[in-house]
């Protein structure tokens, strides 16, 4: 582990970094990240939203600063509906995080470096600054590239040194296009169809908190959340 102080986070969508990629990544970068924002874009106003909520759940669905982890496959559905409240999102510092950095920002959210794979200590300690700067931190929990619907202990870590609470989520979808040969079988909402957002009960995590128990406790939240959102979302 290194012991030199942490780079600063990277809070806005900058180009990416000279000598990281190639000239056609740097085009692909481009391209992909148009292309995520135009589908966002065109299909986020044609959804019909809905809320829910835990009993012990927060008052209300944005709650700044918390915690809010959720899987990988509702990004589509999630970017738009949380749209413009500033909140920061962890991006893995790899080809694939780097096409995401401009679709978010033009959504209005921040955005922190790092992942559990690479860069992960850089990345929490980023996160842990966006919190006491009073902003409301995202994980795709199960990111960047999986095992599907297994959370990591991040937040958990968070949680434990902040004192803030995590609240899991989970987006719905009525019957969506699922991408099947993706590792999160990632849903692209079909126009004017129902989501669902069904919100947790609060999870908090005290300094000397068992990593592996509230890990677990907030597996369960996430699980929790998904089994009754996507059997009620036709109803919602």
């Amino acid at each position: 582990m290194e012991t030199s102080a942490p780079a600063s986070p990277e809070i806005s969508a900058d180009s990416p970094r000279e000598g990281r990629f190639t000239l056609w990544q740097h085009f692909l970068i481009w391209l992909i990240g148009w292309a995520e924002y135009l589908v966002i874009r065109v299909l986020g106003p044609t959804l019909r939203y809905s809320i829910s909520f835990e009993e012990g759940g927060p008052p209300q669905w944005y709650v700044a600063p918390a915690i809010y982890p959720f899987w990988h496959r509702c990004v589509i559905p999630g970017t738009f509906f949380a749209r413009g409240k500033q909140m920061t999102v962890l991006l893995s510092s790899s080809f694939d995080g780097e096409c995401s950095v401009r679709p978010l920002a033009r959504f209005g959210f921040r955005t922190v470096r790092g992942s559990s794979t690479r860069g992960g200590v850089r990345g929490l300690l980023g996160m842990q600054k966006e919190l006491e700067s009073g902003h409301a931190v995202v994980f795709t929990i199960d990111g960047p590239r999986g095992p599907m619907y297994v959370a990591k202990p991040g937040p958990v870590l968070l949680a434990r040194t902040t004192g803030l609470p995590i609240i899991c989520f989970h987006i719905a979808l009525e019957n969506p296009w699922i991408l099947t040969k993706s590792w999160d079988q990632l849903m692209i909402p079909k126009p004017f169809s129902r989501a669902l957002l069904r919100i947790s009960k609060l999870i908090h995590a005290p300094p000397d908190a068992d990593l592996d128990r509230y890990r677990d406790e907030m597996q369960a939240a996430l699980d929790r959340v998904r089994e009754y959102a996507e059997a009620n979302v036709s109803r919602a």
